[in-house]
C-alpha cells in the first residue's frame, strides 16, 4: 500500500481477526458505535433482528436495501470502527445482491454478511427455516465477491443448513461457497462446542460463532472460541436486549410511581453523553466562527 493511504475497512477487519479471534459487537444506532469504539472493539455490527425490531418488525426480511444502507451511512460516520452489515439473504437474487455489496461499500461497510435461508427468512435458532438450494447461494457469493470494488471487502457466507439439512449437510454448503468466494464462513446455530469445534476441524478458513442469547449454541468466551479455531465472536443484539430492558424498566417505574427519580443511578448522565458525543468540541469550534480574525482591523476598503 502506497504511503499515505489508510488501509481500507475491510483491510483492517482482516488485519484484526487474522491474529486470533475478536469481539464484534451489534451496535443499532450510530451513539452505540462510539461506545463500542471508546471500549476498544476492534469491529462492530449492523444487525437485521436489531435494525428490524427497533423499525418495529419483526426479523423476517422486510426491511430494504435503502432503509440498511442509510444505517450504514449514519454509522459510519461516527465511527471509525469497520462495520460488518447484515444483508439477509441479499435482498433478491444475484443481481440485486451485485447492486448491495457496491452501496454497503459506498457507504463505508468492511463486509457483508449473506445467508442461504428462502424468504420469509426467520431467525437462525428458530425451528421452521428452509434453504435455498447450494447453487443458488453460490451464484449469490459470485456476486458478491465479483461486485467488490475493494478486494479488501469481505465477504461473510452464512449457512443455517445445521438446523435443516444436518451438520455434514453444513459443512459441505460451506467448502461450496469456499469455493465461490466467500471470505469468512458463519455456521448458523451449532448445537454444542463439540460441533464447534467439529465445523473448525472441517472448514479450514475464517470462521464466525454467533454468540446471541437464548440460542441453540452455548455462550463461549472469546477466548474459548480462540482455541476452537474462530476468528469473530459476534453479539449481534447483546446491547439492544440490555437497553430495551432498562428502557422496559424505567418506561415501568414512571407510570408506577409518576417519577424517573428511582432510576436515576441507572441513566446515563447528560455529562457522560456530552462527552461522548464530543459536545464541547462542537460549542468551542462554534464560538471560534464569530471570533473576528487577528492581524487587522478586518476592513478591507
Amino acid at each position: 500500500m502506497s504511503a499515505g493511504i489508510s488501509p481500507s475497512p475491510g483491510a483492517r477487519l482482516r488485519a484484526s481477526y487474522a491474529n486470533g479471534c475478536i469481539a464484534i459487537p451489534g451496535v443499532f444506532n450510530a451513539l452505540v458505535a462510539m461506545m463500542a469504539e471508546r471500549s476498544g472493539f476492534e469491529g462492530i455490527y449492523l444487525s437485521g433482528a436489531a435494525l428490524s425490531a427497533a423499525s418495529g418488525l419483526p426479523d423476517i426480511g422486510l426491511l430494504s436495501m435503502s432503509e440498511f444502507v442509510e444505517q450504514v451511512r449514519v454509522i459510519t460516520a461516527a465511527s471509525s470502527l469497520p462495520l460488518l452489515v447484515d444483508a439477509d439473504t441479499g435482498f433478491g437474487g444475484p443481481l440485486n445482491l451485485e447492486r448491495a455489496v457496491r452501496e454497503f461499500e459506498h457507504a463505508g461497510a468492511a463486509a457483508i454478511q449473506i445467508e442461504d435461508q428462502q424468504l420469509p427468512k426467520r431467525c437462525g435458532h428458530l425451528s421452521g427455516k428452509s434453504l435455498v438450494s447450494v447453487e443458488e447461494m453460490e451464484q449469490k457469493v459470485r456476486a458478491a465477491a465479483g461486485a467488490r470494488r475493494d478486494p479488501a471487502f469481505v465477504i461473510v457466507a452464512r449457512t443455517d443448513a445445521r438446523g435443516v439439512e444436518g451438520f455434514a449437510a453444513a459443512v459441505g454448503r460451506a467448502r461450496r461457497y469456499l469455493e465461490a468466494g466467500a471470505d469468512v464462513i458463519f455456521p448458523e446455530a451449532l448445537e454444542s462446542r463439540e460441533e464447534l469445534a467439529d465445523f473448525h476441524r472441517s472448514i479450514q478458513a475464517p470462521l464466525l460463532a454467533n454468540m446471541t442469547e437464548f440460542g441453540r449454541s452455548p455462550l463461549l468466551s472469546v477466548a474459548e472460541l480462540n482455541q476452537l479455531g474462530y476468528r469473530i465472536a459476534l453479539f449481534p443484539v447483546t446491547a439492544f436486549r440490555a437497553a430495551m430492558k432498562a428502557a422496559e424498566r424505567t418506561l415501568e417505574e414512571i407510570g408506577r410511581s409518576g417519577t424517573q427519580g428511582e432510576v436515576l443511578d441507572s441513566m446515563q448522565s447528560r455529562a457522560e453523553l456530552y462527552d461522548l458525543l464530543g459536545y464541547r468540541g462542537y460549542q468551542e469550534r462554534d464560538e471560534a466562527y464569530f471570533e473576528k480574525p487577528s492581524g487587522g482591523d478586518g476592513d478591507d476598503g
